[in-house]
């Protein structure tokens, strides 16, 4: 079975974006475990709100995994991606022509609904020391609690990874 990862940065006080979905507030480089991680993983699925904000820092920077973007509305041409429309029918029929290893980039809306369908195995979030106070919170529309077991964590510089497993 695959194995879905959620691999996100947040800042100290919880949100993955500022309101107008920018995050300039990211730092450009650091020590960090993105590269280790990414390596590891041969599959990435996002929403198109995500989509979308990828495809503004330039080239699609996944060309050499499995995308896959889920949306509801129009799919673009894009011959990097494999649109899906029905979540429901993915996951049930346990990720089609999808990898072992399974980034969940994001955003918030398909990090909810593949954590209410109890299939996301483990969470690892990079905590950004700045305080936004205001911006896209990472965990929306979560209904029911979902117990995570803190694995371990990792310091790099200022950065600090959390990593999580999902409790059955």
């Amino acid at each position: 079975m695959a194995k879905i990862l959620v691999y996100i940065a947040t800042s100290l006080d919880g949100f993955v974006a500022r309101e107008n979905g920018s995050i300039d507030w990211l730092p450009e480089s650091s020590e960090s475990s993105y590269d280790d991680f990414y390596k590891s993983i041969d599959t990435v699925i996002m929403g198109k709100t995500t989509y979308d904000q990828v495809l503004t820092f330039g080239e699609y920077p996944y060309k050499d995994k499995k995308s896959f973007v889920f949306t509801r509305t129009s799919r673009s041409d894009d011959d990097n991606v494999e649109f899906v429309s029905d979540l429901g029918r993915f996951v049930k029929d346990g990720f089609p022509r999808a990898g072992k290893n399974i980034w969940l980039v994001g955003g918030p809306k398909i990090i909810a609904s593949f954590l209410k369908m109890g299939v996301v195995g483990e969470i690892i979030i990079t905590v950004i020391p700045v305080l936004l106070a205001t911006g896209i919170s990472l965990f929306q529309n979560i209904e029911n609690e979902i117990k995570l077991d803190l694995v371990k964590t990792e310091k790099y510089d200022q950065l600090v990874d959390l990593y999580y497993k999902v409790s059955k």
